[in-house]
């Protein structure tokens, strides 16, 4: 096929690439050392590349041959020739972990410069045209945070806004907002963005030693939107892990029975909405996007029912027979929310406050509470992007990865949230990744622009390929195939030509 002429860039993408170092192996999937890789487009060429993030994590596993850095799903011990002291001192120092850098599941602009991130509190500079791994940056240098997500929003002035748990800080347990400016003032130009790192404002966890855990956020032009779900991290029980002999992950607990917390903050005064809103328990990675309108906040997510979804990448579940053995107990579910901010006060209990036309609901309880209930867009779709020209405004379209009962997703998406039409784009054999959507240079409309994939092949006979679609009709401008065995990935963005320094600079 044919490339549009405009299409300039890097697209540059992160995710799990090595399992396995010398005779160990990793548990999870979601594990293994970060490869990132790119496709660079070039007047209607494309050039591959591929290259391991040199954390520090991965030197030393690699110096080892074996894996001495745990990650969430496995836990690594030291040698167990060494002496009993050494053994003692390495328990006592693994109650506070320090966190690996193993930076493998998104890629984060900050200003000019680009960083691996993953959700513990370090980050890693890369070279976006070579894939160097460059300097780690250790957030919680600049911000009480021991975990971030990999996430962030990006606002019309180039701020970076992202959230982080701050765990039994001065007694307490919160979430936190934080700023990190594009750039540094003219006369600080030694100084990096993240020394004039904000915080925005901390949101108190309800519980001191079992905060929530999230893997994304919400924005609109007014207001922060935090999901506080009661799939929640046990941090007793995380101090003690590796005297036990347990995973961190085993860590994470899923409370059916907890409530669901819809946190609203102003950006502006930088305060929380009064109001306590609420909905049923759920399980939450991805927001797709939120907006305002008429007083209220319309925010989309895709829930599930239960934490089934982290259990399936343990990699002795990936086997062959992994399609056939590992159903989702739950489906993921595209829920809507519709917050009403203003209502009338005077309400009657039992009314529901939504005007605007919608199926979600919003009922006040007799404490003034309000119990909010989503209308279902759609089930069966994973790892949503939109036009992020929408993000936070009123949009239409959702690109995203199709997972029926299988985690692993077999067709790409693209969904109109307005008149609930799907467009499909699948072919045998084909896992595609997270869609991502490249508007054209004189979009006039949300979707004129292209849409970008890495195709995985499940034959091994198969090459795996770049698609590039027209987001418009979903239908295929061309291929580029690759001659390498391509990693499933998980993140990433496309980063245009312009925002590309020279190599000279």
């Amino acid at each position: 096929g044919q490339l549009p002429a405009w299409l300039q860039g890097i697209l540059l993408r992160n995710g799990p690439g090595m399992h396995t170092i010398g005779d160990t192996k990793y548990n999870h999937w979601f594990d293994g050392l970060a490869l990132l890789h790119s496709f660079t487009f070039k007047n209607g060429e494309v050039y591959y590349r591929s290259k391991y993030l040199r954390s520090d994590t991965y030197n030393c596993n690699i110096e080892a041959n074996r894996i001495v850095v745990s990650e969430f799903g496995t836990m690594a011990y030291p040698d167990p020739c060494k002496n009993i002291f050494a053994k003692a001192f390495s328990y006592l120092s693994h109650t506070i972990p320090e966190f690996t850098d193993n930076c493998l599941i998104n890629i984060m602009k900050t200003g000019d410069d680009f960083y691996a991130t993953s959700e513990t509190n370090f980050i890693r500079k890369i070279n976006p045209q070579t894939l160097e791994t460059l300097e780690k940056v250790d957030y919680s240098k600049y911000v009480a945070v021991n975990v971030a997500t990999s996430h962030p929003h990006y606002d019309s002035a180039g701020n970076i806004l992202n959230m982080g748990t701050s765990i039994v800080d001065k007694g307490k347990t919160k979430y936190i907002l934080f700023k990190i400016p594009p750039s540094v003032p003219e006369k600080e130009k030694k100084k990096s963005c993240f020394k004039h790192l904000e915080v925005v404002c901390s949101i108190p966890s309800r519980s001191l030693l079992h905060p929530s855990y999230y893997h994304s956020f919400g924005i609109t032009e007014n207001y922060i939107v935090f999901v506080e779900q009661p799939f929640k991290l046990d941090i007793v029980k995380m101090a003690t892990a590796y005297i036990r002999g347990v995973n961190w992950a085993s860590c994470l607990a899923y409370h059916k029975e907890d409530k669901t917390w819809l946190h609203f903050v102003d950006k502006k005064t930088k305060k929380e909405v009064s109001t306590k809103f609420y909905t049923d328990a759920m399980v939450l990675f991805h927001h797709i996007n939120a907006y305002e309108e008429n007083g209220h906040i319309v925010f989309d997510i895709i829930a599930y029912t239960d934490n089934s979804l982290y259990d399936m990448f343990y990699l002795k579940n990936l086997n062959k027979d992994f399609e056939e053995n590992n159903k989702l107990t739950s489906i993921p579910t595209c829920k809507r929310f519709v917050v009403p901010l203003q209502y009338d006060k005077d309400a009657e209990v039992g009314s529901n406050l939504v005007t605007l036309p919608s199926t979600a609901t919003a009922v006040k309880e007799k404490d003034g509470s309000i119990y909010c209930q989503p209308e279902i867009l759609c089930e069966g779709i994973e790892l949503p992007r939109i036009n992020y020209d929408y993000n936070g405004k009123k949009y239409k379209y959702v690109f995203a990865t199709e997972v029926q009962w299988s985690p692993v997703p077999t067709k790409i998406v693209k969904f109109n949230t307005e008149t609930k039409e799907m467009l499909h784009w699948g072919e045998d054999h084909c896992w595609p990744s997270e869609p991502i959507f490249v508007p054209s240079p004189d979009a006039r409309e949300e979707d004129d622009g292209i849409v970008l994939t890495c195709v995985v092949m499940s034959d091994p006979k198969q090459a795996p390929f770049l698609l590039v679609l027209d987001a418009k009709t979903f239908k295929e401008l061309g291929r580029a195939t690759v001659d390498v065995e391509m990693h499933l990935d998980l993140h990433g963005m496309f980063i245009p030509e312009k925002d590309l320094k020279t190599e000279t600079e």
